[in-house]
């Protein structure tokens, strides 16, 4: 019998996914304002695709000087638990499961989105050339300025952010989260910590691959006594993107180490967000298959991934779960495409960031019964 290798179920801690189809997290800035906080539009999109195997939501900033980018959703105030409430609740009664990105984005951020305080990093390098979204320049217009000059933490603060990363972790379960993952990729806080470029520090916290590699240890840590399971906490890495400014002299060596710490850590997932742009740095077969021997646990690889690539990866044993950004976006029913092979709609870049139901909810689905027909999702 032909045994599609994308619609294998599979073990996750305490949830069974019935595919190997990941949604992965995508800023889409449609936090209610003035809180930031997830509303019932976001349920509704996330309810839309909840027949993935896995949604993982968008970077959900987890302290107020964690926030980077205009619209997006936080998870530190009582209105923020509760709206995120509305989004787990609509998801799960679609029978879906989903778990929170957390998210710091240290230097990525702007005094704008700050309330005038200077962004925080492992070291106080800016980000040059790098823009973030905020909601008003001088001139009031929405839209992408460079990222403002950080300052870097005190031994004292990164303590702190510990902790703000542990009651994150609790605030997501009360918020009816099936686990969290880490954003520990694509240059934000803990990526600042790991990339030897983005980390000048001489204490504890830089120079060594040992130091570098302590703030994910510790915030690793953290999230796990903040969902109280291993199994309910994933990490999500970037070897090789440098995006966003954040760049490895060694990534191979550096992030082997760092897998082979989640692994003895015992969290339940590595995902690993490959780069998806052209002429992107390749992510050669061999590194995978490293990552594979060096971690345990259950692999997810996201970028530019097809059906096709998609089951030959699963096949070759060196990842569990794919991971499809973009398709996810202008794809409501992106499962039932991928398992008829039905042709896939293409995103409208205009909706990505902010607005309203256009382009976030308003995709059609294909007609079941009239294969290529589509009606209103």
């Amino acid at each position: 019998m032909n045994r599609d290798p994308l619609f294998q179920p599979l073990r996750l801690g305490a949830l069974t996914l019935p595919n190997r189809i990941v949604m992965p997290p995508m800023t889409r800035s449609r936090a209610s304002q003035t809180g930031d906080e997830a509303n019932g539009l976001m349920a509704e999109y996330y309810a839309q695709r909840a027949d993935a195997g896995l949604i993982v939501s968008e970077g959900t900033y987890i302290a107020p000087l964690g926030k980077g980018y205009a619209w997006t959703p936080g998870i530190h105030t009582s209105g923020q638990i509760d709206g995120w409430r509305k989004v787990t609740d609509s998801v799960h009664a679609k029978g879906g499961r989903i778990f929170a990105q957390l998210w710091h984005v240290g230097r990525l951020s702007h005094t704008s989105l700050l309330g005038g305080e200077q962004p925080v990093s492992s070291s106080p390098l800016q980000a040059k050339g790098v823009n973030v979204f905020i909601a008003g320049d001088e001139h009031g217009t929405p839209g992408f300025v460079q990222a403002s000059q950080p300052r870097a933490l005190s031994i004292d603060e990164i303590g702190e952010i510990v902790d703000q990363y542990c009651t994150a972790a609790r605030n997501a379960i009360k918020a009816g989260f099936d686990g969290v993952e880490l954003h520990a990729a694509n240059g934000y806080l803990v990526n600042q910590f790991i990339d030897s470029n983005a980390n000048t520090r001489t204490d504890e916290y830089g120079g060594s691959l040992e130091n570098r590699l302590r703030f994910l240890d510790e915030v690793a840590r953290a999230l796990i006594e903040g969902t109280g399971d291993a199994q309910r906490v994933g990490i999500r890495l970037a070897p090789l993107t440098t995006l966003n400014g954040c760049e490895d002299a060694d990534p191979e060596t550096t992030y082997l180490a760092a897998a082979k710490r989640l692994g003895e850590i015992g969290v339940a997932y590595v995902h690993i967000a490959e780069a998806d742009w052209e002429d992107a740095p390749h992510m050669p077969l061999e590194f995978k298959r490293k990552l594979r021997a060096t971690y345990s646990g259950i692999l997810i690889y996201a970028g530019k991934y097809t059906g096709e690539r998609a089951r030959d990866a699963i096949k070759a044993g060196w990842t569990d779960l794919i991971a499809f950004g973009r398709p996810f976006v202008a794809n409501p029913d992106l499962v039932q495409r991928l398992r008829r092979g039905a042709p896939l709609a293409q995103p409208h870049r205009e909706t990505l960031f902010g607005g309203g139901a256009k382009g976030l909810t308003d995709y059609p689905v294909l007609d079941e019964n009239r294969a290529g027909v589509m009606v209103s999702a």
